[in-house]
This record gives C-alpha cells, sequence and structure tokens, in this order.
C-alpha cells in the first residue's frame, strides 16, 4: 500500500509519500481500508519534531473507513462495520492498523467522511465545553479561532449550552462563518486588539473561560480579559507554544485557574469515549450540530494540506482522500 511517511522532522517537505508494507491485525487491532483521514495541528507537531516521535513515521491520528480484519479478543466489532477513530498514529494511509479500543461505530446518518471530521475536534470541542470548564447559561467564554475546526464546532456546543460566545476570526469571511455558527461577538483580530475589543463590549474583565487552542500570541492578553478566579484552557499551539511562566501571575490576576487539557485524558475509558462520541453523532444526526468539511486533499497531497492549515488558509475540517 501507499501511505504518507515522515523519516526526518521539518516543515511540510517532510510528508513523503510513498510504499509501506500492509498493516496485519494484530491482537486487540483491526485493520481498516481508510476512506478519509483528518488533518490536524497536533500532526504539525509529529512531522515538525515539536512532540517527538520515533522515526520514521505515518503520519496522522484520525480516520474512518471500512473494517477488513479484525484481531484476536476484539468484541463488538467485525468486518464490514463503518469505523472512525483518533489517537491512533499511521492514519494518512490507504490502510490503517488501529486499536480496537480508539474505534467506534458509526451510526446511520454520519458518513465517514464526517465520522473522520469529528473525532478529535468533535470531542475536543465536547471535552472544553462539557469538562474542563463546564459552560452553563450566563456564562461568557471567549473562543479563539472561531473558523477553525475545533472552533467552529466549540462555538456550537457553548450556544447549546447556553453561554454567551465571543470568538476571533482573522477574516471577514471567517467572521461570517462564526457567525453562523452562532457566536454572540466576533472580533477580527487583525482590526482591534481582542482584549479591548472584549471589554468594549462588555466591560472589564468579563470572563469566565477562555478556550485557546492559538497559544503564544494570545494567551498573555487573555489572562488579562479574565475574571478573578476566571479560567484558561489553553490546548493548542498554532502560533507557537506559550512560553514558561511563573505561578504567581496567575494569583496577581485574581486567583486565576490555568489548565492545558488533552483529549487522552478526557477519554481515558471506554465509556468516556463512547459517551463523548454518541453525543456528537446523536447530534449530527438530529442536525444540531454542523460539521463543516471546509477542505478535501488527496491523500497523498498532505504536503498542501499542512501548508494550508498551517497559513490559517483553512476553514472548518480539512480531510486527506486516499481514493482522489
Amino acid at each position: 500500500m501507499r501511505a504518507i511517511r515522515v523519516t526526518e522532522p521539518g516543515g511540510p517537505e517532510a510528508l513523503v509519500w510513498t510504499e509501506v508494507d500492509d498493516p496485519v491485525a494484530e491482537a486487540g487491532t483491526l485493520v481498516v481500508d481508510i476512506d478519509a483521514a483528518g488533518v490536524n495541528f497536533i500532526d504539525t507537531y509529529h512531522r515538525s519534531g515539536l512532540y517527538p516521535m520515533p522515526l520514521p513515521f505515518i503520519a496522522g491520528v484520525e480516520g474512518a473507513g471500512i473494517v477488513a480484519e479484525v484481531g484476536e479478543g476484539v468484541e463488538g466489532l467485525a468486518v464490514g462495520d463503518r469505523v472512525a477513530w483518533t489517537s491512533s498514529i499511521g492514519s494518512y494511509a490507504q490502510r490503517a492498523q488501529v486499536p480496537a479500543r480508539v474505534a467506534v461505530v458509526l451510526p446511520d446518518g454520519v458518513s465517514t467522511e464526517l465520522g473522520a471530521a469529528t473525532m478529535l475536534q468533535g470531542m475536543t470541542a465536547h471535552f472544553l465545553a462539557c469538562s474542563t470548564f463546564p459552560l452553563e447559561s450566563g456564562h461568557r467564554c471567549l473562543i479563539h479561532a472561531g473558523a477553525g475546526g475545533v472552533g467552529l464546532l466549540l462555538i456550537q456546543i457553548a450556544k447549546m449550552r447556553g453561554a454567551e460566545v465571543f470568538t476571533t476570526v482573522g477574516t471577514q469571511d471567517k467572521a461570517e462563518l462564526a457567525t453562523g455558527a452562532g457566536a454572540d461577538h466576533v472580533i477580527n483580530y487583525r482590526d482591534e486588539d481582542f482584549g479591548d475589543a472584549v471589554e468594549r463590549i462588555a466591560g472589564p474583565r468579563p470572563l469566565d473561560v477562555i478556550y485557546d487552542g492559538v497559544g503564544a500570541d494570545t494567551f498573555d492578553r487573555g489572562l488579562e480579559v479574565l475574571r478573578p478566579r476566571g479560567t484558561m484552557a489553553t490546548f493548542g499551539n498554532a502560533s507557537g507554544p506559550v512560553p514558561p511562566m511563573a505561578p504567581l501571575r496567575l494569583s496577581t490576576g485574581g486567583s486565576l485557574f490555568l489548565t492545558r487539557p488533552t483529549l487522552a485524558d478526557h477519554t481515558a475509558t471506554r465509556d468516556e469515549l463512547e459517551g463523548r462520541a454518541n453525543d456528537l453523532f446523536g447530534w449530527i444526526a438530529e442536525g444540531r450540530l454542523d460539521v463543516r468539511i471546509g477542505a478535501r486533499f488527496p491523500l497523498a497531497d498532505a504536503r498542501s494540506a499542512h501548508e494550508a492549515l498551517q497559513g490559517r488558509a483553512t476553514t472548518g475540517k480539512v480531510l486527506l482522500i486516499p481514493s482522489a
């Protein structure tokens, strides 16, 4: 088969389309014919070496497709099932070996493309809004990168839970997408400082929580507009990692809370994984959650997908299609 392999850390050019051995179904695993693989910022961190990986490796942690083989000891999954997963390296490929513990069966009404588009970003949005800082009616939240894959889903979930939503975007087209997702206040960070805009709208330090997947460019200013005992949930590094910070900064800011949550810790049990996935797929099937697939690239052209993602040229979810 063919796959996208990384032999040395680097830029998008480090993603090489090459022949590799076919996977086999070992104990506790599946082999899946992949219909679509999700493209995520964590893939760029693996590729660049920000998150070191054993070399060489096949890139990608998210996908969906049809089960072709079932390994010994796997229960509840069968050949022919449509499944989706995240947290399984090797998904930028025509076929992948996937641990059965991370795969979920897709219900009728949710395509494999929607499954691949939902697992990582959808469950991230779910745990942020429902567990990290559980939003309720009356809460005010700021969601950075509101037209991105996590952002558009997080806006919708935040509104389901009754929150007042502020969000940042970089273009008018992205502003329209964020507004369409339900955001109450959309701020173009290229036109004005997002902190100034938040306080102009809602007064001094009005935010209960900030969900920040941008990182270095937005972190410090965000702390300044949180209410006393507010929460900063920093979950990504799109502009680079946040520099080290003294804990005293949280004290002087008003006993602030800071967390760096991960999806793995919020899907640590099978019940939790299935619970979050079932919520998301149920909302999709009911028409309550719109998953925007903003771009599809042939799997062989993963390099262009990474360039578009890191160049902030995408909205919603980016997918790689092996059959394209």
